[in-house]
């Protein structure tokens, strides 16, 4: 039985519940004036819910399709403005006991390149992404309890907040483990996470237990019911997401979006974050054994409707889309982007040579962050390195009240610019620099407030001298 309000997997993610939905969407897909309805309710800002959501992805309706991504575009823009979130992931180890047969990281693969970095390399790694002018990190391991307990997570995250480099600091650290207990949520919390982020694959219960046939993540109740024991441990900021390949993608829409009902009516706070993956090729792992993958056009429709459905969750794509997807999906949705990125346990400081390769995935993005960030410019965005929110405790429901409101306009612009300033100086090549500073100008007049327009333009001069990490 389908129950949002259950903290039992089976019940807030329920298989009848999404074929009924898919079967509502099928029916209606061509249903103009309910699909008008559902578009003028989305108008709103409030959120739709999974099966009106699935009615929009499903609808065959050119003139309205057109509505849709018009609309998540504006939605977008009003939430977030120009801004875009800049983060990195760092692999501290690759060591996996796990069976997942779409990654290269499961317990069979014999010639993958087995690595975990010590205290020291992480140091090294680490030094090199503030370099590169990062901030935001989102930590990423394989499941082993032997080479990669709770323990070394913690002092790898204690390691990393201690770096200061030159100019450089990691002010917010994401994590994205695997499934545990209350009490190791409660210690990464202690320890000053900012988003736990775990991708829950697949919803498709039957296609979860035989992607992961082996290995504590065969677990299926136990992964899916792993946000409500890391809220119950005290992580206010939580990050979902599919891999979108494995399963139908109206499935794991449905899905995805029941998981973030269950999370806002049980918690009172949905998801910080939704990343939109898709599979692709790695060591070991070939995407075309699977059979649902999705088209770019598909993609940017699911992109889309997430953004209407959860007008408030930020949405991250990561490298493993090219540059011409992720330049679309940042018009549907999308508000963090990753740039400069390697896939690869201790790649930052050695690229490696093929023989030794220990990368999750193929990067098909392989600019560098300084181009990441030159081009983001040049489309009319704001790179954002702002870690703001989370450093004066504006997370969670204190988060989502904020952006709810559009009170957090008064903070996130004038924190992006402030930081965006802090990297032209430190990190940007001259051509980046020139662009920067042009569109600090003029952003700087579209901060609504004239006191905090004020106050900003005063940090950015004083930022201009040498000071840095101003926040509101």
């Amino acid at each position: 039985m389908y129950d949002k309000y259950s903290m039992v997997a089976d019940e807030f993610i329920s298989d009848d519940e999404i074929n009924a939905t898919l079967s509502y969407a099928d029916e209606n897909k061509d249903n103009a004036a309910l699909i008008k309805a559902i578009i003028e309710k989305a108008k709103e800002r409030k959120g739709l819910d999974h099966r009106e959501a699935s009615v929009l992805l499903s609808c065959d309706i050119p003139e309205l399709n057109e509505e849709i991504f018009n609309l998540a575009g504006e939605i977008k823009r009003d939430f977030y403005g120009d801004r875009i979130v800049m983060f990195a992931p760092l692999y501290l180890s690759n060591y996996c006991v796990n069976g997942c047969v779409y990654c290269p990281y499961h317990a069979k693969n014999k010639h993958i390149a087995r690595k975990k970095l010590t205290q020291d390399e992480i140091i090294n790694e680490v030094t090199a992404l503030q370099d590169m002018g990062h901030k935001r990190l989102a930590l990423e391991t394989g499941e082993d309890p032997v080479n990669c307990p709770i323990e070394y997570v913690l002092e790898s995250i204690k390691t990393i907040y201690s770096i200061k480099h030159k100019n450089g600091a990691i002010r917010r650290v994401n994590v994205n483990i695997a499934a545990t207990t209350v009490e190791n949520y409660r210690k990464l919390k202690e320890a000053g996470i900012g988003t736990y982020i775990l991708f829950q694959e697949t919803y498709h219960k039957k296609s979860y237990l035989e992607l992961h046939p082996t290995g504590p993540k065969h677990d299926y109740n136990y992964h899916t019911e792993a946000m409500d024991r890391a809220m119950e441990g005290g992580i206010d900021d939580v990050g979902c997401g599919v891999l979108f390949g494995l399963e139908r993608y109206r499935y794991e829409f449905a899905g995805l979006l029941m998981h973030a009902e269950h999370l806002e009516a049980v918690h009172g706070v949905g998801p910080h974050t939704i990343s939109v993956p898709r599979i692709k090729h790695a060591d070991d792992i070939d995407p075309d054994a699977f059979d649902n993958g999705i088209d770019d056009d598909t993609f940017l429709k699911i992109i889309a409707c997430i953004r209407i459905s959860v007008p408030y969750t930020g949405m991250i794509i990561s490298t493993r889309e090219s540059k011409s997807v992720r330049e679309k999906a940042l018009k549907y949705g999308i508000s963090q982007i990753s740039g400069g990125s390697k896939t690869s346990v201790g790649g930052y400081v050695e690229p490696e040579c093929e023989e030794e390769n220990s990368a999750q995935f193929d990067v098909s993005d392989n600019r560098t962050l300084d181009e990441v960030v030159r081009w983001l410019m040049e489309l009319g965005y704001v790179p954002s390195f702002c870690t703001a929110c989370y450093r004066e405790g504006r997370t969670g429901d204190r988060f989502m009240s904020l952006c709810k409101s559009g009170q957090i306009q008064n903070c996130c612009l004038p924190n992006a610019l402030m930081t965006l300033e802090e990297y032209l100086i430190d990190y940007a090549k001259d051509e980046t620099k020139k662009i920067g500073d042009k569109v600090i100008r003029e952003q700087l007049e579209l901060i609504p407030n004239p006191r905090t327009r004020e106050v900003a333009t005063r940090h950015i001069e004083d930022i201009i001298k040498g000071e840095r990490d101003f926040r509101f």
